[in-house]
């Protein structure tokens, strides 16, 4: 029940607070409300190199101390289970190369223009995606015998259409700072923008999560972050609700100044949840911190991150696809995406695993413990 409150305040206040904002601000709400978009109301300002080196320093402030630890602190060893006779890797299961095959194929046509292929080639997105969390699982089960869609396949299904709902609440908050846009879009009908929208939309959380698990298998990938300094937290109510008030005003404002607020459209709604589960007295995605464990914070975040990186390969060359229009530091563009605007997939990574967490009552990550137990139990490895 806890869990069912949690989810129903963040969604009716994701939703209501940045409409109230510009209600409030005597903006017309019916722009914000077009389905499927068509007005371009946001005047974005230009490049700012002030904005930009400041905005780079604090990214750089806040994961460069992660990035540093993981690469200099020595790589603990799981359990050798070669002593027992197992083999330390797995085969590749047939499935993955039918995976990769499968998305070689569809990359080459997502990027070509046959004639005879003008039906499908604005449809390319899904298989893609589809095939690339064949793939992950594949990796991950010829690391550890396991992976989410060969063992949890309810869990793997139920996180399709949970994954199309949360990302048709980012297009929501982005029409309030229009970040972003489809190219085409405007010639669709309502149902067809939304079909179009849902399908890929689906693949999102099926593709982090995956990748968290097979991060999750390289200790490597989070050397030493089990290890930090314990954080003690006084006043912990008083800090969640500093954070609840900060992430309610932000969200509010976010559709008056979003030239301003707009990085809130990824941190706002994550602020919001965790502190909302705080108060609840509930277990959060931060909690392993107090005990200095940020392995559950930063693998997530890298997962999105690697994601994110396909996401804006395979947009960049795609018939239907997606441009961008970041305030003061659009520049230095990596496929379609300005450099710093892929610093957003960090905190995405992190409300992709608190969402399915809270959703669907189950605790993905299991930080590697999970794959040290799994390396003890025979017949499983892990290297």
């Amino acid at each position: 029940m806890r869990r069912a409150n949690v989810v129903c305040i963040a969604i009716a206040l994701v939703l209501s607070l940045p409409l109230l904002g510009v209600l409030l601000s005597g903006q017309p709400i019916y722009r914000y409300l077009e389905f499927p978009p068509h007005t371009s109301y946001v005047e974005h300002e230009p490049f700012s190199w002030p904005v930009f080196i400041a905005f780079g320093l604090l990214i750089l402030g806040l994961v460069g101390p992660f990035v540093v630890r993981v690469v200099v602190f020595d790589s603990y060893r799981l359990p050798d289970t070669s002593a027992r006779g197992e083999p330390t890797h797995k085969l590749f299961p047939w499935w993955g190369w039918v995976g990769i095959a499968w998305t070689g194929l569809w990359w080459v046509l997502a990027w070509a223009r046959f004639s005879w292929m003008a039906l499908l080639q604005e449809h390319t997105f899904t298989p893609l995606w589809l095939g690339y969390i064949v793939i992950v699982n594949a990796w991950t089960f010829a690391r550890t015998g396991r992976c989410i869609m060969r063992h949890r396949p309810r869990y793997m299904l139920s996180l399709f259409p949970l994954s199309a709902a949360f990302w048709w609440v980012f297009e929501y908050l982005n029409r309030f700072v229009q970040n972003w846009y489809y190219v085409g879009v405007a010639e669709l009908s309502p149902l067809e923008y939304f079909l179009r929208g849902t399908i890929p939309f689906s693949t999102v959380l099926p593709a982090v999560l995956s990748m968290t698990e097979l991060l999750t298998s390289f200790p490597a990938a989070s050397a030493g972050l089990n290890q930090i300094k314990p954080i003690r937290v006084e006043h912990a109510k008083l800090m969640s609700w500093s954070a609840l008030m900060v992430s309610l005003a932000g969200l509010f404002a976010l559709g008056i100044w979003p030239n301003y607020l707009f990085p809130l459209v990824w941190v706002g709604p994550l602020l919001l949840i965790v502190s909302l589960q705080t108060l609840a007295g509930q277990s959060t995605l931060i909690s392993p911190v107090a005990q200095g464990d940020w392995r559950r914070v930063w693998v997530p975040a890298i997962a999105a991150l690697v994601c994110g990186l396909f996401w804006e390969l395979w947009n960049w060359k795609s018939l239907a696809h997606w441009q961008y229009a970041v305030p003061f530091v659009h520049h230095f563009q990596v496929f379609e995406m300005p450099l710093l605007g892929y610093a957003g997939y960090l905190p995405f990574g992190l409300e992709c695993l608190v969402v399915a967490d809270l959703c669907l009552a189950y605790q993905f990550f299991g930080g590697v413990e999970y794959y040290r137990t799994l390396a003890e139990e025979p017949g499983h490895s892990v290297s």
